[in-house]
Parts: C-alpha cells; sequence; structure tokens
C-alpha cells in the first residue's frame, strides 16, 4: 500500500510538472517573450481549494523580453490547474 502511494505520488508530481512547462509556455507567448526555463520551487501535499488531496506546487521560469535582461516568475498549481502567476516588471521586446 506504501509503495502503491509512493509511486502515485511520483506520478502525480510529473503530471503537474509537465503541466508548469505547458503553463509557462503559454504565459511566455502571452507576453511575447522567449521561455528560458522552468523549474521546481516548491512541492507539498495537501487540501486544495476544492476541499479534496492533491499537490500543491510552485514552479519558477525564467524568461527574456529582449534577449539580454533575465526575469523570473512564478507559477502557483494545484495538481495540473493553474491557480496563480506572479510576473515580474520587465522590459518589453
Amino acid at each position: 500500500m506504501v509503495v502503491a502511494a509512493i509511486i502515485a505520488t511520483f506520478w502525480m508530481s510529473r503530471v503537474v510538472a509537465d503541466a508548469a512547462k505547458v503553463h509557462a509556455e503559454h504565459q511566455a507567448q502571452k507576453l511575447n517573450v522567449q521561455l528560458l526555463s522552468v523549474s521546481l520551487s516548491r512541492f507539498r501535499l495537501g487540501l486544495l481549494r476544492s476541499g479534496k488531496p492533491g499537490i500543491k506546487a510552485q514552479f519558477a521560469f525564467e524568461f527574456s523580453a529582449d534577449g539580454n535582461s533575465v526575469y523570473q516568475g512564478q507559477l502557483h498549481l494545484e495538481n495540473e490547474q493553474l491557480v496563480n502567476v506572479e510576473i515580474p516588471p520587465h522590459r518589453l521586446g
């Protein structure tokens, strides 16, 4: 039973990471900037806004608007669902 829970958590964490990459690509396209990287900042199991158990994760994504400057935004996910995006002020390309 414990092994199954560990495997399920690992599998779900991969699904969340893939969703974060898609959300970061969407944000970069929306902002007309170049996406440089996406990395996990925080990961925990907990109750989601829906009241169900799940994964709460925060991902950092780096982007550049002009090819010289690098900025870091944050994506907050509950399972695969994007619940908040933090984008710092940045230069427009």
